[in-house]
């Protein structure tokens, strides 16, 4: 399997090629050359299979040659050393959550598939790689601790100045060793253009070996195709169904893999992308244009982001064809209020708490399940994020509903020794910091 630039598909590279760089020397996102089909027989007889064998099914087409197949079954067992349950909420509407791995985040499982696959790439390499990543809030976190301590790596996090949780915050600059953060005074598509910036700058690429864990990067993107097999198998019955999925939806990896999935032989009938109130999707399969607006902070951070990288594979996948994009999908973007509301009246009526993304999540499925006037389809929206990691965000009453699991107890009592290291969001001061960094 071969990796070609969305900017220009003649520039070909390996998978190992393509998780050591990132990012196309042109500027371009990575993508396979072609999506492998799997057998039919193999989907139907999905609950048969323990998750560790459909994992491999799925992503070993991708890697080939570049990681021998035992290795590969380590990092599978090692990544999905965790629970993926699915409960239902209502009617025929359930919930995937996501969030019970050691961040408490869904960007858990390609955090650490990641950093096993480039753990073993730079021992080839025999020099250490540095892992430059931006995070929104979650990503952060995940990588921080799917990283840390790996020899020959060294992880440089930038995040915006308040725009993640306290607890998020604690994630990415507790840890020390070589995880660094640094925060930036602007939003997420600041740090994000940031880092592109220096994925192409010659002067920084001559001091480091840089690599991104930012969905962007597929070491991290192509492993999320695992929920929604994951989804799938806890969900069919005797007869092969198709389900509708509703992804809380930022940077647009989580919900692009399953539309990977779905391209692989996975029966999925359509895709919600649930925003907050950064819209530029919503806004662009209305208006046919896409046009960024300025970010705006909401209590679902993760989501805070106006120009999402990945929407430019989803665009790849449906031909740059608006009319079959709006087969497949919607996108629906709600407001603070409302998704506090709907956190309010879930756990009212269904005792279930809700993060405020995955509130978003089922306002969203609900909404387009309204539409097609149809609430006995099977439907599911993704849990991205434990609600402790929001409790600032989570209304008064309901925050003592929410408990901590001991691990997380003991990593709230843990003293920050960290000197906090802010910066600009100009690139030319991120640069020059870089250059100095010894």
């Amino acid at each position: 399997m071969l990796y070609y630039s969305l900017k220009n598909y003649k520039n070909l590279v390996s998978f190992e090629d393509a998780v050591l760089t990132g990012l196309s020397p042109d500027g371009g996102l990575y993508m396979p050359q072609s999506i492998p089909k799997l057998d039919p027989k193999f989907i139907h007889e999905l609950p048969t299979y323990d998750i560790y064998t459909i994992a491999s099914f799925v992503i070993k087409p991708y890697i080939e040659k570049y990681i021998p197949e035992k290795y590969i079954d380590n990092i599978i067992h090692d990544t999905l050393n965790f629970s993926f349950p699915l409960k239902k909420i209502h009617d025929n509407i359930h919930v995937l959550e996501l969030f019970h791995g050691p961040t408490l985040s869904f960007k858990d499982v390609g955090a650490k598939f990641m950093a096993e696959c480039l753990n073993f790439f730079s021992e080839k390499l025999g020099k250490t790689v540095t892992v430059l990543v931006a995070t929104s809030g979650d990503t952060g976190g995940a990588v921080a601790k799917g990283f840390h301590k790996k020899p020959g790596i060294e992880v440089i996090i930038l995040y915006p100045y308040h725009g993640i949780s306290s607890l998020q915050e604690k994630q990415i600059t507790s840890l020390g060793d070589n995880i660094l953060a640094l925060e930036i005074h602007g939003n997420f598509d600041d740090c994000q253009n940031m880092v592109k910036k220096a994925f192409l700058d010659k002067e920084v690429n001559k001091k480091y070996t840089l690599t991104s864990a930012n969905s962007i990067n597929v070491g991290r993107w192509l492993p999320q195709m695992f929920y929604y097999f994951l989804a799938y198998r806890q969900i069919i019955e005797k007869n092969p169904i198709e389900l509708i999925f509703s992804v809380p939806s930022g940077n647009f990896g989580n919900i692009c893999a399953g539309m990977m999935a779905e391209k692989m032989g996975l029966p999925i009938k359509f895709f919600i992308a649930s925003t907050n109130i950064n819209d530029t999707i919503p806004r662009f399969l209305k208006s046919e244009k896409y046009h960024p607006l300025p970010v705006r902070k909401t209590i679902s951070n993760a989501m805070d982001i106006s120009d999402p990288s990945n929407f430019s594979r989803i665009w790849h996948l449906y031909q740059k064809n608006i009319f079959q994009l709006r087969k497949k999908l919607s996108s629906y973007k709600f407001t603070d209020e409302e998704t506090l509301s709907s956190i309010k009246i879930i756990w009212k009526k269904y005792k279930y708490m809700l993060d405020p993304h995955g509130a978003i999540g089922y306002l969203g499925l609900r909404q387009y399940l309204q539409e097609i006037n149809n609430i006995s389809e099977p439907a599911i929206f993704l849990e991205t994020a434990h609600p402790i990691k929001f409790l600032d965000h989570i209304p008064s009453f309901l925050r003592k509903k929410i408990v901590p699991t001991q691990e997380l107890e003991i990593f709230l009592n843990k003293k920050n020794t960290n000197k906090k290291i802010s910066l600009s969001n100009n690139f030319h001061v991120f640069k020059n910091w870089l250059l100095e960094k010894k």
